[in-house]
């Protein structure tokens, strides 16, 4: 009588494994990387989908056909963006008419400064226009590349906006089929686990979008209104750009506060440049205390560290628009995470885990914050 000997089952080393890992991740950023024109007017579009995807359902339960619907719905909202682009487009060609004289008063700036660093550093001005003069032709030696990643942009911004309102379009007319193909993806035992995911993560990102939007609007006439007592020009311009970069963390807030500082450096007195930096402090501090905690879902809270990762990954890969891509797609693949039992570890560690997330910085204790609006009420 034979005995049959069972095989043992081959495990493969742990290197090989995490080997495996890393070619899977590079080979996805690269294909990443290489089809930005075309995934990233698509992420576009789906997370216009989702913001424009109630008034749709809204105009149709008014009786109007689901296809003029939609393109009401895309209509309004690209009218709404085209406005925002020519009222930056406009600003910047006026802000552009000035720029000569702005460029002459910051030049004499930067003599002054030169002058302090001599007397300071004590170095020769020899020296010191050595260093300038290095980095002056740095500045030329990379001005070729600038003008071609401009003309590139300018391309890709042409892309953009037509295949922008194309995929919004197609993603809410197609939208049935998308959720009935991802629904068949899994096994019917499965099937109310999937569709709570969906429910639940569009009415989540809806509200989190929303409150993006709202959030920037409320930023924007903070530091419109702050700008204009200070007395800076071009302060409405300025506070649209600020209120966008805010959405980006920390590097976002950062430009968002030199630009109208060098600005005020260049036009006025440098006491002006600190009343700006105080404005914009001021303007973070009552962001991240009051209009976050009660604007934005703070059911997608992410932690400062998966926000710092996300943003270099966004940007490395897409340039500018991945920046802005990466936090609410972190946040929607965080209420994934959340959701889903298999999961969950990520969506935990994505999380602030009550210790604070990007937006923390300058918040208040909780108890703090509970108390002032007791006040208040």
């Amino acid at each position: 009588m034979t005995e049959t000997i069972t095989p043992r089952p081959i495990v493969p080393p742990s290197y090989q494994k995490l080997s495996l890992i890393i070619l899977g991740l590079v080979a996805l950023f690269y294909g990443l990387s290489v089809a930005k024109t075309i995934i990233v007017p698509l992420l576009f579009a789906l997370l216009l989908a989702m913001l424009l995807n109630p008034m749709v359902d809204r105009l149709t339960r008014w009786h109007m056909p689901r296809l003029l619907s939609i393109a009401l719905a895309i209509l309004l909202a690209m009218a709404a963006l085209m406005g925002l682009a020519y009222f930056i487009g406009t600003q910047a060609a006026n802000f552009s008419d000035t720029l000569p004289a702005l460029e002459e008063r910051l030049n004499a700036l930067a003599d002054d400064i030169q002058g302090w660093a001599q007397e300071t550093l004590h170095m020769k001005r020899t020296e010191m226009n050595d260093a300038v003069d290095k980095v002056k032709e740095k500045g030329m030696a990379q001005g070729g590349a600038i003008v071609g990643s401009t003309l590139t942009t300018v391309g890709t911004l042409f892309a953009f906006f037509f295949l922008l309102p194309v995929f919004t379009f197609l993603l809410l007319l197609y939208k049935r089929l998308l959720i009935t193909f991802i629904g068949k993806l899994f096994p019917d035992r499965d099937q109310p686990i999937v569709q709570d995911v969906l429910t639940q993560t569009k009415g989540v990102v809806q509200s989190y979008l929303m409150g993006l939007i709202m959030e920037a609007g409320i930023v924007t006439v903070m530091n419109w209104v702050g700008l204009m007592v200070i007395g800076v020009q071009y302060a409405l311009l300025l506070a649209v750009i600020g209120a966008v970069l805010n959405l980006i963390p920390y590097i976002g807030m950062i430009v968002a506060t030199l630009l109208p500082m060098v600005i005020a450096l260049a036009t006025m007195e440098p006491t002006a440049a600190l009343w700006v930096l105080g404005l914009y402090l001021f303007v973070q501090f009552v962001d991240n205390n009051f209009i976050v905690p009660n604007v934005v879902a703070s059911r997608v809270e992410l932690n400062a560290l998966v926000s710092i990762i996300v943003v270099m990954i966004g940007g490395a890969l897409w340039g500018i628009p991945g920046m802005f891509l990466s936090l609410p797609l972190t946040a929607i693949l965080k209420v994934i995470f959340d959701r889903v039992p298999a999961l969950e570890p990520f969506g935990y560690v994505l999380g602030d885990g009550g210790i604070g997330s990007h937006k923390s910085m300058l918040r208040l204790p909780d108890a703090v914050v509970g108390k002032a609006r007791g006040q208040v009420k």
